[in-house]
């Protein structure tokens, strides 16, 4: 589980097949990983195989697996590109975001991103399974980063506020239209939504 607030900006390093998938391997400044730890990256929660340090500094590896990458943006991920990092939560954290799985339940293209005063504002058109989900000032995770809906200008759009802070610590603020985010949605509206398809 995690709260969707980064904590750090990795740096993809390397990107190699393997029989289930992919493998990355990605610089950071978590230097006390533990091997079978969970970190979210980009939003999506993957398993850590190696770590260790060199003198670049300290360097994970995680595996996603086809299914994965066929739901996310890491089947185009490079050398060099970088990557929302946060590690699992745990119990003695506060909970500063929202509950966010790790779970990447699609994905979203920017339609709009432009500066009003000192927020970002973005706006995204959303696949129709997750529109359902989305409420005016509920939650939503963009590649792992807890934000607030602010507004839903049409059925299948919402737009998001992202501040400064938030921009110059995440990789929100290099967005563009025509760019793809992985979307989590709020895991509350999921179980409602299924509890009233159940009833009906």
């Amino acid at each position: 589980m995690f709260t969707g607030l980064v904590d750090d900006l990795g740096t993809i390093e390397g990107v190699s097949r393997a029989p289930a998938g992919l493998e990355l391997r990605v610089r950071t400044r978590y230097a006390d990983l533990a091997i079978g730890e969970s970190v979210a990256v980009n939003g999506a929660c993957l398993t850590v195989l190696e770590r260790g340090r060199d003198d670049s500094g300290p360097w994970f590896t995680v595996a996603a697996m086809t299914t994965t990458v066929g739901l996310t943006t890491m089947g185009g991920w490079r050398g060099g590109q970088r990557v929302n990092l946060e590690r699992a939560l745990r119990p003695i954290d506060r909970l500063g975001g929202h509950i966010v799985q790790g779970h990447v339940d699609g994905l979203a293209e920017v339609t709009r991103a432009e500066l009003v005063q000192d927020m970002l504002l973005l706006e995204l058109a959303l696949p129709q399974v997750l529109c359902d989900l989305m409420v005016e000032r509920g939650s939503v995770a963009l590649d792992g980063v807890s934000l607030t809906i602010s507004a839903i200008p049409q059925s299948d759009r919402i737009q998001v506020s992202v501040i400064e802070h938030t921009r110059t610590h995440t990789t929100l603020g290099a967005l563009r239209v025509g760019d793809t985010v992985h979307v989590e949605a709020d895991v509350l509206a999921k179980h409602v939504k299924r509890l009233l398809e159940r009833s009906s």
